[in-house]
């Protein structure tokens, strides 16, 4: 009987002692995706500034529609490109329809403005995890985006008329105006494959 118990603890031990390994390789596994997420969001963030802030300097409000139509798009699939993963934007109020979030982005943009509202600063406001997608596990990031001084030439509450205009032009169904300095204008979004 004793040495059933003391084989009986052992496996138990074995057990545990995996179990914990496990545990410890799953959450590096999950440090190092979110790690390699903030830096690709990082880049993604620095270089769409420096195209916006370019082309407001070069041409003003209107000439940086053109970035966030046709520049962002394309650093957005460059990023996927080099990484794997879908790299993205997205926002509760898009303007671009092919932005418009996934069920579980809304909910990760409604859980933001509520961290915000309950007094989390919306530039430290990040979500990761692992969830089910289309029958298989992946790993999610969002980052959110709030609305700086920049933003609100074309996503602000007082818009030239000009850009009003030009945003009518390029974007019809706009949702993305009515914005004030600090808000939640969206969310840099990251799937990787597990």
């Amino acid at each position: 009987m004793a040495s059933s118990l003391k084989a009986a603890l052992a496996g138990l031990a074995a057990a545990l002692v995996l179990g914990a390994a496990a545990v410890a390789a799953a959450d590096d596994d999950t440090a190092r995706r979110v790690e390699q997420s903030r830096a690709v969001v990082a880049d993604f963030a620095k270089t769409l500034k420096g195209e916006l802030t370019r082309a407001m300097s070069e041409g003003g409000p209107t000439a940086a529609i053109g970035v966030c139509q046709q520049v962002a798009p394309a650093i957005a699939a460059d990023a996927s490109q080099r990484t794997g993963w879908t790299v993205g934007r997205t926002s509760l109020r898009v303007r671009n329809p092919a932005n418009a979030p996934d069920a579980w982005e809304q909910e990760t943009l409604r859980g933001f403005e509520a961290r915000k509202a309950a007094g989390e600063k919306p530039s430290e406001l990040e979500t990761y995890g692992f969830v089910e997608q289309d029958g298989r596990k992946v790993f999610r990031y969002m980052k959110a985006i709030p609305t700086g001084k920049l933003c609100l030439a074309c996503h602000g509450s007082e818009l030239d008329p000009a850009v009003r205009a030009a945003l009518a032009e390029a974007y019809p169904g706009d949702r993305a105006t009515g914005f004030a300095l600090g808000d939640i204008r969206g969310a840099f979004t990251i799937t990787q494959p597990r």
